[in-house]
C-alpha cells in the first residue's frame, strides 16, 4: 500500500489538489482520508463549550486512532471511519467503512505535525497559499458551508487559526517531498505525483 500526505494550511487548496490527482486516475484502488474526521469525540461537552476548542491544534485530533486505522488498512483490515459534523463541533455518532487500497492519501492540516503519521507516508506534499487567498478562502467555506458567521470566522482567525499555521504547519514544509504553489496551478508536480501512483497502481 502506498500512503501519500497532502497538508497545508487552512483554506491552501489541499482538497482541490487531491481532487486534481485522482482525476484521471479513477481507479477504485484509491481511497482518500481526511484528517477532519479525526476530530476528538466531544460529545461531553456543551455546543457552547465545543465552539470554543481550539481545532487547529494537534490535541484535537484523534492520532491515535487515525494511525490505528491505517495499520489496519495496511494490513488489508477494513476500518470505521468516524463521520464529523462541523456545524455542531462534534463526531455524528455514524461511521463510514473504509476498504484497503493499493493507494490512500491522507489530506489534513496538521498530518505532518505528528511523527507517528508522518512516518507512515511514502510521499509527503505540502500545498501552499498565500496567507490573504487562505483566509478568503476560509471566510466563503465556513460562512456557506459551515453555519459560521463572518465576526466567529474572524475571532478564530486571529485566536487560533493564524498563530497555530505558524507554529504547527508552517513548520511542517521541510518534511515535504512536494510543494506544491497554488496560486499559480502547478501542472509539473501533480503530474509527477499521478505518475508515482500509476506506476505503483500498474
Amino acid at each position: 500500500m502506498l500512503i501519500i500526505g497532502i497538508t497545508g494550511g487552512t483554506g491552501s487548496g489541499k482538497t482541490t489538489v487531491v481532487n486534481q490527482i485522482i482525476e484521471e486516475l479513477k481507479n477504485e484502488e484509491v481511497d482518500v482520508i481526511s484528517q477532519d474526521s479525526y476530530y476528538m469525540d466531544t460529545t461531553h461537552l456543551s455546543f457552547e463549550e465545543r465552539k470554543k476548542i481550539n481545532f487547529d491544534h494537534p490535541k484535537s485530533i484523534d492520532f491515535d486512532l487515525l494511525v490505528s486505522h491505517l495499520k489496519d488498512l495496511k494490513a488489508g483490515k477494513n476500518i470505521q471511519q468516524p463521520v464529523y459534523s462541523f456545524r455542531d463541533h462534534n463526531r455524528t455518532g455514524e461511521f463510514v467503512e473504509v476498504h484497503p487500497r493499493k493507494v490512500v492519501i491522507v489530506e489534513g492540516i496538521l498530518i505532518l505535525a505528528h511523527p507517528d503519521i508522518r512516518d507512515m507516508f511514502d510521499i509527503k506534499i505540502y500545498v501552499h497559499a498565500d496567507s490573504d487567498e487562505r483566509l478568503i478562502r476560509r471566510l466563503k467555506r465556513d460562512i456557506a458551508d459551515r453555519g459560521r458567521d463572518l465576526d466567529e470566522v474572524l475571532w478564530r482567525y486571529q485566536t487560533t487559526l493564524k498563530p497555530m499555521h505558524n507554529q504547527f504547519i508552517e513548520p511542517t514544509k521541510e518534511f515535504a517531498d512536494i510543494i506544491i504553489p497554488t496560486n499559480r496551478y502547478n501542472t509539473v508536480a501533480v503530474d509527477i505525483v499521478q505518475t508515482i501512483i500509476k506506476d505503483r497502481l500498474s
